[in-house]
């Protein structure tokens, strides 16, 4: 019976996924690979005859495995997938904010359904190509998640919601690598995707069209006003759906300032603009925190806080609220804090935790 301990790698089809199955080989694991499953073509719109992404990415993985001699699975999560990601992205755009489907796909897929499947099948851990570090504190007890070294590709952001559970069993084996290293070790041990670029766009959404993918599966957002804070009508707007808080280019009015997307008055359907300072936050509250660092939070907590994906950390204070969610309060007023988006805890490299903006 093999003492070796035995890791199962969610490959994505993507290069970093795939060098991380040739690190944990390399340091003496037993490793087997298995692709999620997570959509037809059909639950996104593209003709059922054409050629899936998501398919395609279940080849480039089996290759991979194929090369290195491990075994490789393909576990169908698409109904899992459809409820937590799709269906939560189309409602959280047509309530009004901004959705997150990686933070919500890493929550509900990769580290809850892909850990659960890995444990029944006797794997001691997951592995997966996220950049981001994880340590063990043994003062504190605790595992602790800090950011990648290569900052301009750290995913910490997006892992906030980890538990100590899921950390515990889970394995970064790329974190401390840049993208350069990733794809020399790729190439040097002859893996088909070496070269194959990074997925920009939301991965059910290939086109990047989120309003289309919207229309499509929920109808037309009707039209309506574009209006100053102040009440005053600027235009139309061709439907919220279309719109970001922060948006300034794109929105089709003309003033002797720039403008930007302030909010989206959902119960009148009005798009509300403002100026540079008027799109600025000074504090936000954010529900479904979780925290890494420890258990929960006792009182004032002074960190920094990011509240988009690759943006600059800034300096807030953390309060904790009755109800288990926080109210955070920036040094300085904070540009584009977006309803639905994450805020993420840092303090210096490690992240403390984070919730969603409400």
């Amino acid at each position: 019976m093999s003492g070796k301990k035995k890791v199962l790698v969610a490959m994505s089809g993507g290069v970093d996924s795939s060098v991380a199955v040739k690190l944990l080989l390399e340091a003496g694991y037993e490793v087997s690979g298995a692709t999620m499953h997570l959509y037809d073509n059909e639950d996104i719109g593209l003709d059922s005859s054409r050629t899936c992404c998501s398919l395609s990415d279940v080849e480039d993985a089996r290759l991979v495995a194929l090369r290195l001699g491990i075994d490789h699975h393909v576990f169908n999560f698409s109904e899992d997938f459809k409820k937590y990601v799709i269906e939560d992205f189309i409602n959280t755009y047509l309530a009004g904010a901004t959705p997150n489907p990686c933070i919500r796909c890493n929550k509900h897929l990769k580290f809850d359904r892909f850990l659960e499947r890995a444990r029944v099948l006797g794997f001691d851990y997951i592995a997966t190509g996220h950049y981001v570090r994880r340590e063990f504190d043994s003062e504190r007890g605790r595992w602790l998640l800090k950011r990648s070294p290569d900052r301009s590709k750290d995913q910490s952001y997006v892992l906030y919601g980890l538990t100590q559970e899921q950390l515990s069993h889970t394995l970064f084996p790329v974190g401390e690598l840049t993208k350069e290293t990733i794809r020399e070790r790729a190439a040097d041990g002859g893996l088909v995707n070496a070269g194959k670029p990074d997925s920009q766009d939301i991965c059910f959404i290939p086109d990047g069209d989120y309003a289309a993918f919207i229309t499509a599966n929920a109808g037309p957002s009707p039209e309506g006003d574009i209006v100053l804070s102040d009440g005053r009508v600027l235009g139309r707007h061709r439907g919220l759906i279309n719109y970001t808080v922060g948006q300034r280019r794109g929105i089709g009015v003309y003033y002797s300032e720039p403008l930007f997307v302030t909010a989206k008055d959902m119960a009148n359907n009005r798009l509300v603009l403002g100026t540079a300072d008027e799109v600025c936050s000074a504090e936000l509250t954010a529900g479904e925190v979780n925290f890494i660092s420890f258990d929960r939070l006792e009182g004032p907590y002074r960190c920094t806080a990011q509240t988009r994906y690759h943006q600059k950390d800034v300096a807030c204070t953390v309060y904790p609220l009755e109800n288990g969610d926080v109210r955070v309060v920036f040094d300085s007023p904070h540009k584009a804090v977006s309803k639905g988006q994450a805020v993420v805890f840092y303090e210096g490299e490690e992240v403390i935790g984070g919730g969603t903006i409400l």
